[in-house]
């Protein structure tokens, strides 16, 4: 890696995903790195060396480049050593569904008077803070401040990955030493350069969340349409994915999207719209899609089991997606309290995010394994594809189970395994494999027939 002298030092505020991932990417790449947030412990837990977050190879970074990297909860050290000022706070949405930008005008306000800073925004903000940001700076005699859009494209799982190998790096600014600085930044890494406009950058990550949710959508609904058919939406997806426009990412059926980032964005580039005068309607059926989607697994468990009154069912996997801990979004908690409200005994299990599952559903009992789940279970619902689900021994789990249905609501389980075990298989937009007037263990006579 570079050489720190010649690299330029940055300051990183906020230690969340898109800050720690940020400031352990750049200072692997030589910088000195003054990372910044107003959470105490948390900055204490990274001073001690410890990692917040459960992020795939975040840990080693932070490790190997501890020399470089500064923790602290004020920003003088940030802006005694650094120029570059990049913004990673959050944005979560408002009531309204409206980008919440208060911690974001936080860290406007505590800029200093003094030429020769940049702010680099690497939160998602709608298009057009970077012109409020600006005009706020001129009305408080801070014009000489510069402002540059860097939108992160980091996925959760997968972004110390991201970081380094990016597959773009969007740089928009006012063609000025700041937006030149951080392509320079980025330099090392030889990623494809989108230099733009500042509310072109702020639109292209929106943009680019919107699609990717809208496809996750349109393929749910294909998966729906398959399954009143008799299609397999797996064999469809491979079959329009090999089309070189289409492409074959992002076209998994499931319980639908979760996570901060596709919910946040839909929801904001939709009001941003509409707060425009433009009513996106697209965007409108890509979130009701989704939303529908996280609770048609309770209705095929009916199907099967009848009444879910008093039923037990195991739920493996709880984060909203399989490498992470994150619980923002996640289709369990849909799930988990739809089951619920049905009378449903739920039994649970995540290898890493149980923490802070147990912080939104203390209700739920919790197991210390996945045959623990699925034991004297009437069905089992696979929520997050945690490779260990994928590699379980699945006579040991029919054995376990009072009942046979297994629910397989990522489509990533091997559906004749489960089957060769003398257990119901049932993914999502997959035609059913079982005799539909075959009794399953454990259920009513009403839901047989």
């Amino acid at each position: 890696m570079a050489d720190a002298g010649t690299r330029q030092p940055v300051g990183v505020i906020g230690a969340g995903y898109v800050g720690l991932v940020t400031a352990a990417g750049f200072a692997e790449l030589g910088s000195e790195v003054w990372c910044v947030d107003i959470d105490a412990e948390r900055i204490a837990r990274l001073q001690a060396g410890e990692v917040p977050i459960h992020e795939p190879g975040l840990a080693e970074l932070l490790a190997r480049n501890g020399a470089r990297l500064h923790f602290a909860t004020d920003l003088d050290g940030a802006l005694q050593h650094a120029r570059l000022l990049f913004v990673a706070v959050g944005t979560p949405p408002t009531h309204s569904g409206d980008a919440d930008l208060s911690a974001v005008h936080e860290v406007v306000d505590s800029m200093p008077r003094d030429d020769g800073y940049a702010l680099v925004m690497k939160s998602t903000v709608p298009c057009g803070t970077g012109a409020a940001i600006k005009r706020v700076l001129a009305t408080t005699g801070r014009s000489g401040l510069a402002y540059v859009s860097c939108p992160e494209f980091l996925k959760e799982g997968s972004a110390v990955a991201d970081f380094l190998h990016p597959d773009r790096v969007v740089v928009g600014d006012d063609d000025d030493w700041a937006g030149q600085a951080v392509v320079d930044l980025y330099e090392p890494l030889e990623a494809p350069l989108v230099r733009t406009d500042v509310a072109s950058a702020e639109m292209i990550k929106l943009a680019a969340n919107a699609f990717l949710a809208t496809k996750i959508s349109f393929i749910n609904e294909i998966a729906n349409v398959c399954e009143e058919t008799g299609a397999d939406v797996v064999e469809v997806a491979r079959g329009i994915g090999l089309d070189a426009r289409i492409g074959p990412k992002f076209l998994q059926a499931g319980l639908g999207y979760g996570g901060s980032c596709f919910t946040k964005d839909v929801s904001a580039l939709k009001l941003l719209a509409a707060n425009s005068g433009y009513h996106f309607q697209l965007l409108g059926a890509v979130t009701e899609v989704n939303e529908l989607q996280k609770r048609r697994v309770v209705s095929k468990l009916q199907r099967h089991l009848g009444s879910l009154a008093g039923r037990r069912v195991g739920l493996l996997g709880l984060a909203f997606k399989p490498n992470t801990d994150d619980m923002r979004g996640a289709s369990s908690l849909v799930l988990a309290a739809r089951l619920e409200a049905e009378g449903a005994r739920v039994r649970a299990f995540d290898p890493i995010a149980e923490a802070e599952a147990r912080a939104l559903m203390p209700q739920l009992e919790y197991a210390s394994g996945a045959l623990e789940v699925v034991r004297d279970a009437d069905a089992i619902v696979l929520v997050t594809e945690w490779p260990e689900f994928l590699a379980l021994d699945w006579a040991a789990v029919a054995e376990a189970m009072a009942g046979t249905l297994v629910i397989d609501g990522r489509n990533a389980l091997d559906p004749g395994a489960v089957e060769a075990a003398g257990l119901v298989y049932e993914g999502i937009g997959r035609a059913p494999r079982a005799a539909p007037d075959e009794p399953l263990r454990g259920a009513t006579s009403e839901a047989a027939h």
